[in-house]
């Protein structure tokens, strides 16, 4: 699941913002006036969100179907404000981030865990951006393959990874790279399935790649307007301490669209390929809301979604959302793959107004299940 070509650092900014959400909502000690919109009077995040520094403790909620509900803890360090961080680049087009170091951990109802450690820095008025990680997780997992019917496994890991972009000038585009080291064990039990090459149970995979990003959205976290897109070509090889060479390579774009001041149309498209020797686990997967990770998984899978958001008051949205994906390649033709289809509602509530940051809950249907997701910010990362 950690190679599917998402940025570690969005799925960072979900996170923390949620926990933000759910410390200050049960009232822990801070000043009620602090989370009031001196606009409207409304309950509103922006003022803590941008003044807040320090040690912050940090509830986390899961609600990945693949795993279960769960919970986890995280302690996160803030070494300065986004408003001190921002003082002086009131020029800039875009928020600057603040440096970030955490350490947390959390445990699922199939009994699946995890704990991991990382920092995110910032130089140069945002021109550089650095992040590393190290994790190690135990994770009671399905493996469909092309019959479709699921075998249940344990995949245990250790893991780290370290990523350094740069911008380009003034501009909307930045280039580098990221290094991801994951040493995997995993245990089918008595009977392996006959897709699965033994030798892929006990092994390593280095992996090095390149990144080019383009990001004119209006904000990171729930975007009315902009593009974003990440193109990344990655490679494992021997020398980078992968047990076996192979080659990725991911596009993924998000496109937001203003129809009207209240409705915004989001589209999103993805498309994630992989060469032969790829480790079963490492696998692309169709990822859509409604849908389990790793239920359609296969060495090609492609992706299109579409949103529409109605802010039908000056807090509070609705959201409706369409998708289909198709996993292809090793175990099935396109021709023979299916196309799965799913479908959604959701509510937000525009809870930092100065940040652009929305949260709420979306329902989704998919071939086989419906789901629910909490979401912080867009559901697309």
């Amino acid at each position: 699941m950690m190679f599917d070509g998402q940025p570690i650092l969005q799925r960072l900014d979900a996170v923390v913002f949620l926990s933000l959400w759910a410390v200050t909502s049960l009232g822990w000690g801070f000043d009620g006036d602090r989370f009031r919109d001196p606009e409207d009077g409304a309950i509103d995040l922006s003022s803590h969100l941008l003044e807040y520094s320090g040690f912050l403790p940090v509830p986390i909620l899961i609600t990945e179907p693949a795993l279960g509900y769960g919970l986890g803890t995280a302690v996160v360090y803030f070494d300065e404000s986004i408003a001190a961080k921002n003082e002086n680049t009131k020029t800039k087009k875009h928020i600057v981030p603040p440096n970030i170091t955490g350490f947390g951990g959390f445990k699922t109802e199939n009994g699946s865990w995890g704990a991991a450690a990382g920092a995110f820095r910032t130089w140069d008025n945002d021109r550089y951006r650095a992040m590393g990680g190290l994790g190690k997780v135990d994770l009671a997992l399905d493996f469909y393959g092309p019959t479709g019917a699921g075998r249940s496994y344990q995949l245990e890991g250790l893991g780290l990874a370290q990523q350094l972009v740069t911008r380009i000038g003034d501009s909307n585009w930045m280039l580098g790279g990221r290094y991801l080291y994951f040493k995997a064990s995993s245990d089918f039990g008595l009977s392996l399935p006959e897709e699965i090459r033994p030798d892929s149970l006990e092994t390593a995979i280095g992996r090095l790649s390149l990144l080019i990003d383009y990001d004119s959205r209006d904000n990171i976290f729930t975007p009315s307007r902009g593009l974003f897109m990440e193109l990344e070509l990655a490679a494992a090889r021997g020398w980078l301490g992968s047990d076996s060479d192979f080659e990725n390579l991911y596009l993924r774009a998000f496109d937001y669209l203003p129809l009207t001041d209240k409705l915004i149309l989001g589209l999103r498209g993805d498309v994630r390929l992989t060469s032969e020797d790829t480790p079963f686990f490492a696998l692309p997967f169709v990822s859509l809301r409604g849908i389990p990770a790793l239920r359609y998984q296969d060495s090609r899978a492609a992706m299109v979604e579409t949103e529409l958001r109605w802010n039908f008051t000056h807090r509070w949205a609705a959201v409706g959302f369409i998708g289909a994906g198709r996993a292809f390649g090793q175990f099935t033709d396109w021709d023979a793959a299916d196309t799965v289809f799913t479908r959604g509602l959701g509510i937000r509530y525009l809870l930092a107004r100065r940040l652009g940051m929305y949260t709420g809950i979306d329902v989704a249907r998919g071939p086989e299940d419906t789901a629910i997701y909490i979401q912080v910010g867009s559901a697309w990362r």
